[in-house]
């Protein structure tokens, strides 16, 4: 896998280098395999191709199926938003998931952001529920709530991530304070409970903060206009998720930056890393940040020494599995289509079984209207062939 990895790295610089077709060293029986005879009229298309290595294989392409309602406290239910699953464990004989909820309509920025919810995932707490099979769901309860009127997280907690670690169990998360206006910064925050069932202790501040070195333009309350724009992750510090990982503890997030731009690749969102010794930190920004050029909400798991990743929505990047042998530089290994949004892995799995077999189910969520969001199961499959109705495959 560390060889396959390296290989990719490099296409980058051998299709840079590749000025002219005799350049490229290839067999002719990897010529015949991509259908490219002409070796004196490569176009760029097929340079990149000839780039690629053949030992790429495809154990990392997944279709992904349709989504199906759960059943049970998590079925929709008009007026309640359930979004943003975590990752599921079990515990207790049972499976447990946490998630974001909060009730009501959306109103958006147009009226008082004071008394308004501008977001479905505003005026939100992180609640949880418990299931024998994985469809049917009992709503348990509130897990974190957010704090009172003038602490760093009293508008709304959301977006959550579950790390079970020497019998401990904790909770990272958004957090936002009042008002919610769209220059605001969104930081990270972390509760840790001995039981799934809580309860659970706050950290007193948040454990990763947005850089502080962008710098906005005048007054008003657009988030489009900087004098400075700073680092990758100078608004926003989002999708939190924790992962035990060579002796540490690395928190993946996701960044938006001041300023935010429309690239070719849709939105200018990227990933980062922080690094602690401890999982209640402090958690130090990697100075490799940004370790990606797209993605979403943040969806990583081990496999083979490594951190693989799901990027997924946003950037030049997105739709693709990629995979770092140590957890920072990663490179693509498949390109796929549909992934669900937010997804919440399934622990449970053996992630060392194949590259993907985590992905195999778990939790998601869909837009049911403009106002409100149910959770949903995903599940996938390994693609290796592709036949027609009624042919056999190799």
């Amino acid at each position: 896998m560390k060889k396959i990895s390296t290989i990719i790295m490099l296409m980058a610089i051998s299709v840079v280098a590749c000025t002219s077709s005799k350049q490229i060293k290839v067999t002719d029986e990897e010529m015949d395999r991509l259908g490219i005879t002409d070796r004196e009229h490569l176009s760029e298309a097929s340079k990149r191709a000839l780039a690629w290595s053949k030992d790429l294989g495809n154990e990392w392409f997944i279709e992904f199926g349709k989504l199906e309602p759960l059943k049970g406290d998590l079925a929709y239910e008009e007026g309640v938003v359930r979004r943003d699953p975590s990752a599921i464990i079990k515990a207790n004989g049972k499976y447990y998931v946490w998630y974001t909820k909060s009730v009501g309509p959306t109103q958006g920025f147009a009226g008082d952001v004071e008394e308004d919810k501008v977001f479905p995932w505003d005026r939100s707490d992180i609640w949880y529920a418990t299931s024998e099979d994985g469809w049917t769901w009992k709503e348990e309860g509130m897990a974190v709530g957010r704090g009172p009127k003038g602490t760093y997280d009293a508008r709304s907690i959301f977006t959550t991530e579950i790390m079970e670690w020497e019998g401990k169990y904790y909770l990272c998360y958004q957090v936002v304070e009042s008002p919610y206006n769209v220059r605001v910064k969104e930081n990270i925050s972390l509760a840790w409970a001995d039981s799934p069932d809580g309860p659970w202790t706050k950290s007193k501040e948040p454990i990763v903060r947005t850089a502080d070195n962008g710098v906005w333009k005048g007054n008003e309350q657009n988030r489009f206009l900087v004098e400075k724009k700073g680092d990758f992750d100078s608004h926003k510090v989002h999708d939190p998720c924790i992962l035990p990982y060579k002796g540490k503890f690395y928190l993946y997030y996701k960044g938006e930056q001041m300023g935010e731009e429309i690239t070719f690749g849709g939105r200018q969102i990227r990933h980062g890393v922080a690094i602690a010794d401890n999982p209640l930190g402090p958690y130090v920004k990697s100075p490799y940040n940004p370790i990606s050029n797209s993605g979403h909400e943040i969806c990583v798991w081990p496999y083979n020494g490594g951190i693989a990743s799901l990027i997924t929505t946003d950037g030049p990047e997105k739709n693709t599995i990629q995979w770092a042998p140590d957890g920072i530089n990663f490179s693509i290994m498949a390109s796929i289509k549909d992934a669900p949004h937010a997804i919440g892995l399934n622990r449970t799995a053996d992630v060392e079984k194949e590259p993907t077999e985590i992905l195999r189910w778990g939790l998601t969520h869909i837009y049911n209207n403009g106002n409100y969001q149910s959770i949903m199961r995903f599940s996938s499959r390994r693609v290796t062939s592709h036949v027609a109705k009624g042919e056999k495959a190799d």
